[in-house]
């Protein structure tokens, strides 16, 4: 699936009402996924400069990349409102009272200045689920963080390439989507909550540390199966392009060492896969095919590859 392909969408949360407030990628990202749902979601966003254009975006995401500010977006929707003002407050808790849930991703000091902490929400909105986005939990959530950060933090950043896409925000955003879910389901369990909000916080260093766990537990290290160790887990170069090869559990594996004719048989396979010979023979024989021909050979023999551009 490619992120031009991604359309998924349901009636679950048909009925559901989602208020955000939350700016840049993270908050919209869940929002989008609750929409997908069949939820009603609106976008409270800042005021937009006196002199910006008609129908403006104040969201920082729409300013740098307005095409994925559009795709977040679609079927939500955006109004503004100064939210430092009383008629911005006014207009707040308007929308809150036909409100299910509130998300927000402002550190704990800046929701309380805009009137949005969860003790003061929740004495007038009793009812109002609340789930927010932060950088990191507890104490932690008032130190500036980004989605870099986070994954430096637990070893998903090597040398110096920047990763190839959010990942700490595209998790947090899964998981702030858990957390309506999970929000929705408490407060409507008899003796759990008496029909009161419940508030949850999704920390993104957290959702960070999560991904992270294949590389705790020495998967993805170089001496893993699928960190660089496994022969058949790995990306290989071919005439004309690069061919990223899975072939990991043993039925695959065997099938590719008998199609490459790998020099260094063993039994089990794992075996011949985890030698260095197999490596290299691997590498001789992707080398001498072209993406076209690789694809047809996973095609007739059921092998998990996939080719790409150089």
């Amino acid at each position: 699936m490619t992120a031009s392909s991604y359309k998924p969408s349901s009636n679950t949360l048909k009925g559901v009402r989602i208020l955000s407030v939350a700016l840049n990628l993270p908050g919209p990202a869940a929002l989008m996924r609750l929409a997908d749902m069949g939820a009603k979601c609106t976008k409270l966003e800042p005021l937009s400069a006196p002199d910006a254009a008609k129908g403006s975006t104040s969201d920082p995401m729409g300013l740098y990349a307005p095409h994925a500010y559009a795709q977040l977006h679609a079927g939500v929707k955006v109004v503004q409102a100064d939210l430092k003002s009383d008629k911005g407050q006014a207009r707040l808790h308007k929308l809150l009272e036909k409100t299910d849930v509130l998300l927000t991703s402002f550190r704990p000091s800046a929701l309380k200045k805009l009137g949005l902490a969860w003790s003061d929400l929740r004495a007038v909105h009793p009812s109002l689920n609340m789930v927010s986005i932060v950088g990191s939990g507890g104490k932690g959530a008032e130190i500036p963080g980004h989605d870099l950060t986070y994954l430096a933090a637990n070893g998903l950043v090597q040398g110096l390439n920047l990763p190839a896409t959010l990942f700490a925000d595209m998790a947090g955003s899964l998981q702030a989507t858990e957390a309506v879910l999970q929000a929705l389901w408490q407060r409507a369990q008899p003796g759990r909550s008496h029909g009161k909000g419940v508030f949850h916080e999704v920390a993104l260093d957290a959702a960070a540390a999560y991904l992270a766990l294949p590389r705790h537990w020495g998967l993805t290290l170089p001496k893993g199966s699928v960190g660089g160790a496994h022969a058949g887990y790995a990306v290989y170069a071919c005439k004309n392009g690069r061919v990223a090869v899975a072939a990991l559990e043993p039925h695959f594996a065997q099938r590719l060492a008998q199609i490459a004719g790998l020099s260094n048989t063993m039994k089990p396979v794992q075996n011949t896969m985890l030698a260095p010979q197999s490596h290299s023979d691997l590498a001789v024989f992707f080398a001498s095919l072209t993406r076209k021909q690789i694809d047809a050979l996973a095609s007739k023999h059921d092998l998990p590859l996939h080719t790409m551009v150089p």
